[in-house]
């Protein structure tokens, strides 16, 4: 049964799964971008990967918009051991940086379709231009864009790190309150 609301020690079903499939769509979206550098420009596979690397970036926008509107609506309790002051608004950071990433990244391949005055597709919609086609402004959006997509391999590495490390270093429950539910 999926829940909402979380205990003091899990986070609600709903979390849980929309974490684990945020983490596959991410995955998605990067395996899509880079592979489409073994096909030769203008090819139907190369094109393809694009269009899937923007869809499914949409996509993670769309439900990176759920998980803050859920966390907002149900904010989790403390991890089991007392972190210090440091140590919690660092987490704080990592996790308001982590939802910044989840949602400019998509917008701003949006903003570059847009300023490239390339069609917008949203698995069979055509969603509207953002802004009006400029060549040089898609330029530096596409620089943009590339930048924080490299940090953002690091900002997920920095994530799962550091979930692992309270894990098997600290002992705490941060970990296990996001894995999904054995029976």
């Amino acid at each position: 049964m999926m829940t909402v609301r979380k205990t003091s020690d899990r986070y609600g079903s709903l979390s849980i799964g929309l974490h684990w499939i945020m983490l596959l769509l991410l995955i998605a979206v990067y395996a899509c971008i880079e592979l489409r550098v073994f096909f030769p420009k203008g090819s139907d596979l190369r094109t393809a990967l694009k269009t899937w690397h923007f869809m499914l970036g949409l996509s993670v926008f769309v439900l990176a918009s759920l998980r803050l509107v859920v966390h907002l609506i149900n904010p989790v309790d403390l991890i089991e051991s007392a972190m210090p002051r440091w140590s919690t608004l660092l987490s704080k950071f990592m996790q308001i940086t982590l939802y910044i990433f989840m949602m400019g990244m998509p917008l701003a391949g949006w903003l570059l379709l847009s300023a490239e005055g390339k069609p917008i597709p949203f698995f069979g919609l055509q969603l509207p231009a953002l802004i009006g086609e400029n060549k040089d402004l898609a330029e530096l959006i596409k620089a943009i864009h590339a930048t924080i997509g490299t940090v953002g391999y690091f900002l997920i590495g920095l994530h799962a790190s550091a979930a692992l490390f309270h894990h098997y270093v600290l002992k705490d429950n941060t970990l296990l309150r996001i894995l999904p539910k054995r029976d």
